[in-house]
């Protein structure tokens, strides 16, 4: 997850009962594994007086920030969008390193071809 990642910053106050998804991302930044996929990954932590609700923001290689309400949001859910974005970077990445056009952009015409190697749909199977 932190290889997607420049910067992580967890803010909370300690006395807050709502940190369950900051203590256990934070575990999750610290393990062995993530720090060895980004060891140049800044992690910092805000505990005391803070006075929003429990927040995680994280700064994505590309610079791009966001915020998460640690409140509401379950840190599976957070994990997975960092993975998801990660992996949008790394096809970015791949097709600008290639020469290639990003985003890529697919003809209307192209979307409605038949594929080689399936069969095309019947007009009696779309009903269905």
């Amino acid at each position: 997850m932190l290889k997607f990642l420049s910067r992580v910053k967890v803010e909370f106050n300690a006395l807050d009962p709502r940190t369950a998804s900051c203590m256990e991302f934070l575990a999750q930044c610290n393990s062995r594994k993530a720090k060895e996929s980004n060891p140049a990954c800044e992690v910092e932590v805000k505990r005391g007086n803070v006075e929003h609700p429990p927040q995680i923001t994280v700064t994505f290689v590309n610079g791009v920030e966001e915020a998460f309400d640690a409140t509401s949001t379950p840190v599976h859910r957070i994990t997975r969008m960092i993975l998801e974005k990660g992996q949008l970077l790394e096809t970015e990445q791949m097709f600008r390193e290639a020469g290639e056009q990003w985003p890529v952009i697919i003809p209307d015409e192209e979307l409605s071809q038949h594929a080689p190697g399936t069969k095309p749909r019947k007009a009696e199977e779309k009903k269905q």
